[in-house]
């Protein structure tokens, strides 16, 4: 539904609906702001926002599903040659809330969508206009600086690549141009490698990064990679810095480190890296984390609380906590919960809540993580099964 009270009052000024609390690297002890929703895309032919309230205990309860205007989309799998699930986009990021806007992308049609998020009840979501075209095939990640009022698309298919937008208080504008890698894919994508996995803005949000994962043996080698646009003038530019930190192969899910120009990135070929960024954005392998037991770790997330960070796998049900100036493990957290395992995640003040699609036979479920304890002491304090969801479900945001 388009919020047709946002289209008449501008949605209030831009500015009041991008403005977000911003949380600063404090203690588990110290009194944190509270997450008040978390959000994630159903990922089905008919796409929705699935938005859950959070409770004053940081567990999370029953919310809504609001209509994207677009289709989700699955890769497929190169082996059978049909929809692969759970991580049917082979992505993270496929939804991002800055402020009171939600961004989400929609790869079954090529459209990126964009939301109001209500101030009384941050469950109700009034789309903003109508979704838009994002020129690449099968978009899987998206990025947003709230600085230059932009977000950036990153899409995997037949046409993969970068294409950015403006966004203001009426909607989205048009996508500017698409920024190419040239990948050989098809539109669907064959997956899960050989693609765009996470787009983001920097830390000072004056460069555009995406992880481009590599794809092995021969004959269709091809290595991954680390894309970097500068930000000029206020508008990202078409001219790449790509860069391949030697020891990685399949860089995936990706966050800044606070404070520093650093990445926390995973590898689903070992567990997780730091990688230190230059003044071009080039990126050096600083330190490896490889995780013993894991299948394909991809998503990871930095707490402010713990000052750490925690990366999840889809085939392996547990919660790695990682250092972030080392690579050492802190702590490996098993999970016994009937979970297959874990995608996206986000951390939030004293909690973390990851995504946990399911398969064909475990429903899905979102586990809700105490961190409060301080590093090497997060807890589960719940596994909540939404009803409605499939394996196809990506993606995960929190509103604070």
């Amino acid at each position: 539904m388009i919020c047709l009270t946002s289209i008449i009052s501008a949605c209030l000024s831009l500015a009041a609906i991008v403005n977000g609390a911003n949380i600063s690297r404090r203690s588990g002890s110290q009194k944190q702001i509270a997450p008040r929703a978390i959000y994630f895309i159903s990922n089905d032919a008919v796409n929705n926002i699935v938005a859950l309230p959070v409770q004053k205990d940081g567990t999370l309860a029953a919310g809504t599903m609001t209509p994207t205007g677009g289709a989700g989309g699955n890769e497929l799998n190169p082996l059978t040659m049909k929809p692969d699930a759970p991580d049917a986009l082979a992505s993270q990021g496929a939804l991002r809330v800055v402020g009171k806007l939600l961004f989400a992308v929609n790869a079954g049609t090529n459209t990126l969508s964009m939301f109001e998020i209500d101030s009384a009840d941050p469950t109700k979501l009034c789309m903003i206009g109508e979704p838009i075209n994002t020129i690449g095939e099968f978009p899987v990640t998206l990025a947003v600086s709230k600085k230059h009022k932009t977000t950036c698309v990153a899409s995997t298919g037949a046409k993969a690549g970068v294409a950015c937008a403006r966004f203001s208080a009426a909607g989205l504008s048009a996508m500017d141009t698409l920024r190419p890698f040239a990948l050989g894919q098809t539109t669907p994508p064959l997956g899960p490698l050989n693609g765009p996995a996470d787009t983001f803005f920097n830390q000072d949000e004056t460069a555009l990064l995406t992880t481009v994962k590599g794809k092995s043996p021969s004959p269709s080698n091809t290595t991954g990679f680390l894309s970097a646009f500068p930000v000029i003038r206020g508008a990202v530019s078409t001219n790449e810095t790509r860069s391949v930190p030697a020891g990685t192969a399949v860089l995936f899910g990706t966050v800044g480190i606070p404070g520093t120009s650093n990445l926390l990135a995973t590898d689903a070929s070992f567990g997780a890296a730091i990688i230190s960024l230059d003044a071009q954005n080039r990126g050096t392998l600083k330190a490896a984390t490889k995780i013993a037991d894991q299948a394909a770790t991809c998503w990871a997330t930095v707490s402010s609380v713990t000052g750490s960070g925690f990366v999840t796998d889809v085939a392996v049900n547990h919660l790695v906590e990682v250092n972030l100036e080392t690579g050492a493990i802190i702590k490996e957290l098993n999970l016994t919960n009937g979970n297959p395992g874990m995608i996206d995640l986000e951390a939030a003040g004293n909690f973390i809540y990851a995504l946990s699609p399911g398969n064909a036979t475990v429903k899905g479920a979102v586990t809700v993580f105490d961190v409060s304890g301080g590093q090497g002491n997060v807890k589960e304090i719940q596994n909540f099964k939404p009803t409605d969801v499939s394996s196809n479900a990506q993606g995960m945001a929190v509103l604070m």
